[in-house]
């Protein structure tokens, strides 16, 4: 029996999208390049986290609603075709087109009239037109009539796939206005309101939500450098100017990163009429490792060499067991260049770390590199000596101090009493 819809690309995108259709009662074929990938799922196993995947899996292989291949030219098997592709920049910001020509160039001799294509991952300006003309120009399809093409970006949080596919609103930009239709047919599988647009309109919609929250979160690390220029306290800041007054609303300072944060506003900057301007917001997020590193330096008689330092957390965001570029990684790069000796911590990640008691023993400097919920208790405190430097630039301690001394955090977290 032909497939519903094929997924290809199985990746933090693509397989939840991929199960989610088999769950929905939809036959599904999902095509990856990458052989351990295909065997972990095979044998029942997600290979990575997102919560209630691991139950949908195992239902759609109970109920055969799932096939997986290595062979793009398997996924023309469909009616409706969704491309969930990594999407580089080149270290030039110029957009890598490389998969996107690679999975058409596959495709090109097996699409059918009558099939339809949803670029999923996100995009340049102007690729979901450029994928419709390259499959006019190679096969004479007249897009929007006997072949359709659409994007519909994603837009969800990782870790929040079952509760935001089927409440975010879902934005389609078809080339043509039965493009548009049959991707809101497919997507109407789910329970989220359908917003038909135009392909660059929905385009320039994913990447500046991701370039908004980019830009917003290095408001506040910005702040966050000048308050330890002039001996400030940036969430004393940070509090005078959110508390009671309607133009507020800075965030709090952190690790600003994951990849989809950190190379968004390559799409923008490509072509910019503002040439430098997001490349500056980079600058700052990208700067924060470097400045806690200083930060340490200064407070610890000038020299980490030698010193042991804990770096709590590898992942890009809480709770999640992401480490696309992560900032974490900076970090400890940067730290093994001053010659410390770096142990560390991740309860999430897929990783090998130290044990929690076994990074923070005898640490001379502690860094919440990461605001797991798991650090953001008593007890992780409790592990460190008093002596040592603790670095918590997410206040998950509370204590409302970036740099401090963890007898002096202790005092100050409201946290502070038993585990």
């Amino acid at each position: 029996m032909p497939a519903d819809v094929s997924v290809i690309g199985l990746g933090r995108v693509g397989l939840p999208l991929a199960l989610s259709f088999a769950d929905r009662g939809l036959r599904v074929v999902g095509v990856d390049n990458d052989p351990q990938r295909l065997a972990m799922l095979r044998a029942g196993r997600m290979p990575f986290e997102e919560a209630g995947m691991a139950e949908i899996l195992e239902r759609a292989r109970t109920a055969g609603t799932l096939e997986l291949s290595e062979e793009v030219a398997q996924a023309a098997a469909a009616r409706d075709i969704v491309l969930t592709l990594g999407t580089p920049s080149f270290s030039h910001i110029e957009i890598d087109m490389r998969d996107v020509r690679s999975v058409l160039d596959d495709l090109l001799g097996v699409l059918r009239e009558g099939q339809s294509i949803v670029l999923r991952s996100t995009i340049a300006p102007g690729t979901t037109e450029f994928v419709a003309g390259y499959l006019a120009k190679h096969r004479g399809f007249a897009v929007g009539e006997d072949l359709f093409v659409s994007h519909a970006p994603e837009r969800i949080a990782a870790g929040r796939f079952l509760e935001e596919i089927d409440s975010l609103p879902c934005i389609i930009g078809g080339v043509g206005e039965r493009s548009g239709e049959r991707a809101a047919a497919l997507f109407g599988a789910f329970r989220a309101p359908i917003v038909q647009t135009a392909p660059v309109q929905a385009e320039l919609a994913k990447i500046w939500s991701n370039i908004v929250r980019y830009t917003q979160f290095a408001l506040p690390n910005l702040l966050m450098m000048d308050c330890d220029q002039y001996g400030a306290n940036v969430f004393d800041v940070i509090d005078l100017i959110n508390r009671d007054y309607p133009r507020g609303g800075i965030a709090a300072p952190g690790f600003t990163a994951g990849t989809c944060l950190r190379k968004d506003f390559a799409f923008s900057e490509e072509r910019s009429n503002a040439p430098g301007m997001l490349l500056a917001v980079s600058r700052v997020n990208e700067s924060v490792p470097n400045f806690l590193v200083g930060g340490m330096r200064r407070r610890l008689q000038g020299r980490l060499n030698g010193r042991k330092v804990a770096v709590l957390g590898l992942a890009f965001k809480a709770d999640t067991d992401d480490e696309r570029d992560s900032l974490s990684h900076k970090l400890v790069r940067l730290l093994e260049r001053e010659l410390a000796d770096v142990a560390v911590h991740d309860p999430v990640v897929a990783t090998p770390t130290q044990s929690l008691e076994d990074a923070l023993a005898d640490a001379e400097a502690v860094v919440v590199a990461t605001n797991h919920s798991a650090y953001s208790r008593p007890s992780t405190l409790a592990l460190v000596g008093p002596d040592a430097l603790v670095v918590d630039p997410w206040n998950a301690f509370g204590s409302g101090q970036v740099f401090g001394f963890a007898s002096e955090l202790a005092a100050l977290s409201p946290s502070a009493g038993p585990a």
